[in-house]
Protein backbone atom coordinates (compact mmCIF):
# COMPACT_ATOMS: atom_id res chain seq x y z
CA UNK A 1 0.00 0.00 0.00
CA UNK A 2 1.31 2.96 -1.29
CA UNK A 3 -0.77 6.96 -1.51
CA UNK A 4 -2.03 9.42 0.64
CA UNK A 5 -5.19 7.88 2.24
CA UNK A 6 -6.24 10.13 5.63
CA UNK A 7 -7.41 8.05 8.05
CA UNK A 8 -8.33 9.31 11.57
CA UNK A 9 -6.99 6.83 14.79
CA UNK A 10 -9.64 4.45 16.10
CA UNK A 11 -7.84 4.36 19.48
CA UNK A 12 -4.86 5.59 21.00
CA UNK A 13 -1.49 4.00 18.96
CA UNK A 14 2.17 3.58 19.74
CA UNK A 15 4.32 5.00 17.43
CA UNK A 16 8.06 5.70 16.28
CA UNK A 17 8.68 9.61 15.13
CA UNK A 18 10.88 9.65 12.38
CA UNK A 19 13.57 10.71 11.66
CA UNK A 20 14.21 10.88 15.74
CA UNK A 21 13.29 6.94 16.27
CA UNK A 22 11.67 8.62 19.82
CA UNK A 23 8.71 6.48 20.77
CA UNK A 24 5.10 7.82 21.04
CA UNK A 25 1.12 7.68 21.76
CA UNK A 26 -0.89 8.98 19.30
CA UNK A 27 -4.03 9.43 20.51
CA UNK A 28 -7.57 8.45 18.92
CA UNK A 29 -9.24 10.92 16.96
CA UNK A 30 -5.42 12.27 15.34
CA UNK A 31 -5.69 12.61 11.54
CA UNK A 32 -2.76 10.68 9.53
CA UNK A 33 -1.90 9.93 6.05
CA UNK A 34 -1.01 6.91 5.20
CA UNK A 35 2.31 7.19 3.15
CA UNK A 36 3.46 3.65 2.48
CA UNK A 37 3.13 0.35 3.98
CA UNK A 38 6.15 -1.68 3.02
CA UNK A 39 7.69 -4.68 5.61
CA UNK A 40 5.60 -5.08 8.75
CA UNK A 41 4.65 -1.40 9.23
CA UNK A 42 2.78 1.89 7.99
CA UNK A 43 4.50 5.34 7.68
CA UNK A 44 2.15 7.63 8.26
CA UNK A 45 2.19 11.63 8.06
CA UNK A 46 0.48 13.64 10.81
CA UNK A 47 0.01 17.70 11.97
CA UNK A 48 2.45 16.20 14.54
CA UNK A 49 5.03 14.84 12.53
CA UNK A 50 5.55 11.94 10.07
CA UNK A 51 5.29 8.41 12.48
CA UNK A 52 6.38 4.43 11.86
CA UNK A 53 3.47 2.15 12.99
CA UNK A 54 3.84 -1.38 13.96
CA UNK A 55 1.58 -4.00 11.74
CA UNK A 56 0.15 -5.18 15.44
CA UNK A 57 -1.58 -1.77 15.31
CA UNK A 58 -3.41 -1.69 11.93
CA UNK A 59 -6.61 -1.72 13.77
CA UNK A 60 -6.20 1.02 15.04
CA UNK A 61 -5.79 2.63 11.59
CA UNK A 62 -9.00 1.01 10.57
CA UNK A 63 -7.13 -1.41 8.53
CA UNK A 64 -6.43 -5.22 8.44
CA UNK A 65 -2.87 -6.30 7.35
CA UNK A 66 -2.68 -10.04 4.77
CA UNK A 67 -2.41 -12.99 6.85
CA UNK A 68 0.96 -13.06 3.89
CA UNK A 69 2.14 -9.85 6.01
CA UNK A 70 1.61 -10.52 9.51
CA UNK A 71 3.13 -14.00 9.33
CA UNK A 72 6.91 -14.93 10.37
CA UNK A 73 9.23 -16.58 8.02
CA UNK A 74 7.78 -20.75 7.26
CA UNK A 75 9.73 -22.47 9.85
CA UNK A 76 10.28 -25.18 7.57
CA UNK A 77 12.38 -23.61 5.06
CA UNK A 78 16.00 -24.58 5.31
CA UNK A 79 18.11 -21.79 6.12
CA UNK A 80 20.45 -20.44 3.76
CA UNK A 81 22.39 -17.23 2.99
CA UNK A 82 19.71 -16.84 0.16
CA UNK A 83 17.25 -17.23 3.32
CA UNK A 84 18.75 -14.32 5.18
CA UNK A 85 19.15 -11.91 1.99
CA UNK A 86 15.19 -12.78 1.19
CA UNK A 87 14.78 -11.38 5.05
CA UNK A 88 16.71 -8.56 4.79
CA UNK A 89 14.82 -7.72 1.92
CA UNK A 90 11.80 -7.34 4.01
CA UNK A 91 13.00 -4.50 6.49
CA UNK A 92 12.29 -1.35 5.35
CA UNK A 93 13.74 2.82 5.60
CA UNK A 94 10.45 3.87 7.06
CA UNK A 95 11.33 6.74 4.75
CA UNK A 96 12.34 5.57 1.93
CA UNK A 97 10.03 3.03 -0.11
CA UNK A 98 13.31 0.44 -0.64
CA UNK A 99 14.28 -2.11 1.24
CA UNK A 100 17.79 -1.96 3.20
CA UNK A 101 19.44 -4.83 0.83
CA UNK A 102 18.84 -2.70 -2.21
CA UNK A 103 19.48 0.76 -0.70
CA UNK A 104 23.22 -1.03 -0.10
CA UNK A 105 22.90 -0.39 4.34
CA UNK A 106 24.13 -3.95 4.50
CA UNK A 107 28.12 -3.64 4.53
CA UNK A 108 28.79 -7.42 5.48
CA UNK A 109 26.50 -10.51 6.36
CA UNK A 110 28.25 -13.19 7.49
CA UNK A 111 27.03 -16.54 8.12
CA UNK A 112 28.28 -19.76 10.37
CA UNK A 113 27.84 -22.71 11.72
CA UNK A 114 27.41 -23.51 15.56
CA UNK A 115 27.08 -27.12 15.34
CA UNK A 116 24.02 -29.18 13.22
CA UNK A 117 21.31 -26.81 12.44
CA UNK A 118 22.40 -24.00 14.65
CA UNK A 119 23.75 -20.62 12.95
CA UNK A 120 25.28 -17.63 14.13
CA UNK A 121 24.55 -14.59 11.58
CA UNK A 122 26.97 -11.38 11.88
CA UNK A 123 25.65 -7.88 10.21
CA UNK A 124 27.35 -4.85 9.46
CA UNK A 125 24.72 -2.16 8.08
CA UNK A 126 24.55 1.37 7.95
CA UNK A 127 22.33 3.72 7.55
CA UNK A 128 21.70 6.76 4.94
CA UNK A 129 22.56 9.23 6.88
CA UNK A 130 24.77 9.52 10.41
CA UNK A 131 23.11 10.19 13.64
CA UNK A 132 19.74 8.99 12.11
CA UNK A 133 17.28 8.34 14.78
CA UNK A 134 16.16 4.75 13.26
CA UNK A 135 19.54 3.17 13.53
CA UNK A 136 18.40 1.81 16.54
CA UNK A 137 14.51 0.41 15.12
CA UNK A 138 16.17 -0.96 12.31
CA UNK A 139 18.82 -2.96 14.06
CA UNK A 140 15.87 -4.14 15.88
CA UNK A 141 13.81 -4.94 13.23
CA UNK A 142 16.82 -6.75 11.86
CA UNK A 143 17.72 -9.07 14.45
CA UNK A 144 13.66 -9.60 14.95
CA UNK A 145 13.84 -11.09 11.01
CA UNK A 146 16.62 -13.06 11.34
CA UNK A 147 16.05 -14.11 14.52
CA UNK A 148 13.31 -15.99 13.17
CA UNK A 149 14.56 -18.16 10.73
CA UNK A 150 15.34 -21.61 10.61
CA UNK A 151 18.26 -22.66 13.20
CA UNK A 152 19.38 -19.41 13.94
CA UNK A 153 20.78 -19.09 17.22
CA UNK A 154 22.70 -16.12 17.41
CA UNK A 155 22.42 -12.77 15.68
CA UNK A 156 24.75 -10.00 15.83
CA UNK A 157 24.17 -6.31 14.04
CA UNK A 158 26.46 -4.13 13.81
CA UNK A 159 25.45 0.07 12.79
CA UNK A 160 28.92 1.83 10.72
CA UNK A 161 29.59 4.24 9.14
CA UNK A 162 32.38 3.90 7.71
CA UNK A 163 32.20 3.42 4.38
CA UNK A 164 29.89 6.90 4.80
CA UNK A 165 26.63 5.14 2.66
CA UNK A 166 25.98 6.81 -0.82
CA UNK A 167 23.51 6.32 -3.10
CA UNK A 168 26.11 4.38 -5.40
CA UNK A 169 25.65 1.48 -3.01
CA UNK A 170 21.78 1.42 -3.99
CA UNK A 171 21.22 -1.86 -6.73
CA UNK A 172 19.77 -0.80 -10.51
CA UNK A 173 16.37 -1.80 -9.24
CA UNK A 174 16.73 0.86 -6.26
CA UNK A 175 18.10 3.49 -8.19
CA UNK A 176 14.99 3.02 -10.88
CA UNK A 177 12.34 3.07 -8.35
CA UNK A 178 13.54 6.37 -6.40
CA UNK A 179 14.10 7.99 -10.30
CA UNK A 180 18.13 7.88 -10.09
CA UNK A 181 20.03 8.61 -13.32
CA UNK A 182 21.70 5.69 -13.91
Amino acid sequence: MTGYSHITLKRDCEAIEIPSGAHRSLPVGTGVRVMQFLGNSYTVASDYGMFRIDVKDADSLGLTPSPATAAPAPAEQIFSEKLVWDQLKTVYDPEIPVNIADLGLIYSCITSSLGPDAHRIDIQMSMTAPGCGMADVLKSDVEKKLSGLPGVKEVHVQIVFDPPWSPGRMSEAAKLQLGFDL
